[in-house]
């Protein structure tokens, strides 16, 4: 005896309408709260009829009892409060609640100051969630690492890095510096006088090399680099010294393939003056600048004093320098006026060779306006170079009252 036809059109409609709930279940899922889920297999199971409520929890997953009791709610028969996902008394108490030294414990494990007993080993160890769990196990909880993540969010932790904010001891005339070069900085622009700032940027390796920062490129084809950071003999590294006009919003760059010595960063002043400085400022008697107190423009460097006398020789400028006071270099404006956006114009762009170097330095640009010039130093600077006392001593150079030897004035030999 054969089955009814109308009994296998009604199972071949019924597979077509539970292939459409699996579709329509599984788009809405990743939208849906608890509640929600309970709501649409029960509005699935009242549509499909006999047999709905047995179809429907085989295609999500969920219990028939729950689509049961979705099934009332949706007849009114179990409201419940606007916003509520179970009712009240729904699901399993708080760990907190049936653990009541859990989260002093916690709190104990990593507090910066203690991270627990010092002779466990989660002291010298990475916090990690997992970490924390077992070592919350060891005490006699019953916990998770997925838990123990909820439940430092609860007590205002969150994943951080170190944060660059300390200083080191300041010395006891910071303040009065930066108020002295900025006094002096506003003279010299008032009077129309150049006024710069000067300093050595980060050396870079030259090739192929992973170069921070993400640039925008085809999915799933990143611009190929070394894997290790290898100094490669033939190319060396790229030693950028920069020098930035305060009041043009210029900047010039020399790339050197050499060493960082004085006679390099006097010979990029000199090339801004001869190429920018000496068109722009044509009346110009003074030059000021700003400097770092250490690396090639350091304060007791005798080279760096020995070559500005040279220059004041060949220019007729009266050269008079500040110094920024340790650990202040951040604050001179060649840092953030300059190389930072040199930085960001070749974020994740491989420094492959001097040239490319030069090019992404000349067309850093900001819509404050902001124009670098920038050329490839060949020439050979090396180290060691000493400067005698009866050198020193030739030199025209005059100290100012308050810390000179942060701040002094050298001027020609000869009149101009």
């Amino acid at each position: 005896m054969g089955i009814p036809i109308g009994r296998i059109n009604q199972y071949l409609v019924w597979v077509s309408d539970f292939d459409g709930i699996r579709q329509r279940y599984e788009a809405l899922l990743p939208f849906l709260d608890e509640r929600g889920r309970r709501l649409l297999a029960a509005a699935e199971a009242r549509a499909a009829g006999r047999g709905g409520i047995v179809a429907v929890s085989a295609i999500t997953g969920l219990a028939r009892s729950t689509i049961g009791r979705g099934l009332r709610e949706l007849g009114g028969g179990a409201a419940l409060t606007p916003g509520r996902v179970r009712r009240p008394g729904g699901g399993g108490k708080p760990l907190t609640g049936k653990d009541a030294t859990l989260l002093d414990d916690l709190r104990r494990l990593v507090e910066p100051a203690t991270r627990g007993d010092p002779e466990r080993l989660l002291r010298w160890t990475a916090k990690s969630l997992r970490k924390l769990a077992d070592e919350l196990r060891a005490l006699g909880h019953r916990i998770s690492h997925v838990t123990v993540g909820g439940l430092l969010r609860q007590l205002g932790y969150s994943l951080q890095g170190n944060a660059k904010t300390k200083e080191g001891d300041g010395h006891a005339d910071r303040d009065a510096q930066f108020h002295f070069i900025d006094a002096a900085a506003q003279r010299c622009l008032a009077d129309g006088q150049p006024v710069i700032s000067v300093d050595t940027k980060k050396k870079e390796l030259v090739g192929d090399f992973k170069n921070r920062g993400r640039e925008w490129r085809p999915r799933g084809a990143p611009e190929q680099v070394r894997v290790h950071d290898f100094l490669i003999k033939e190319l060396g590294r790229a030693v950028p010294y920069g020098v930035y006009d305060l009041a043009d919003n210029t900047g010039w760059v020399s790339v050197g393939v050499s060493h960082d010595t004085a006679a390099f960063a006097v010979q990029t002043i000199r090339r801004w003056w001869q190429q920018l400085g000496r068109a722009r400022y044509a009346e110009a008697s003074r030059l000021y600048i700003t400097a770092d107190g250490g690396g090639s423009n350091g304060s007791r460097l005798r080279l760096w004093k020995r070559e500005l006398q040279r220059l004041a020789d060949e220019t007729g400028l009266t050269i008079q320098v500040s110094h920024f006071p340790p650990g202040t270099s951040k604050w001179n404006k060649i840092e953030h006026r300059l190389f930072s956006f040199i930085s960001q114009n070749w974020r994740a762009r491989p420094l492959v060779s001097y040239r490319v170097i030069v090019q992404l330095i000349a067309a850093t640009t900001t819509t404050t306006g902001l124009n670098v010039h920038c050329e490839l130093d060949p020439n050979a600077y090396p180290k060691g170079i000493k400067v005698s006392d009866e050198e020193m001593a030739a030199i025209n150079l005059t100290r100012a009252d308050f810390h000179g030897d942060w701040n002094y004035t050298i001027a020609p030999q000869q009149p101009p």
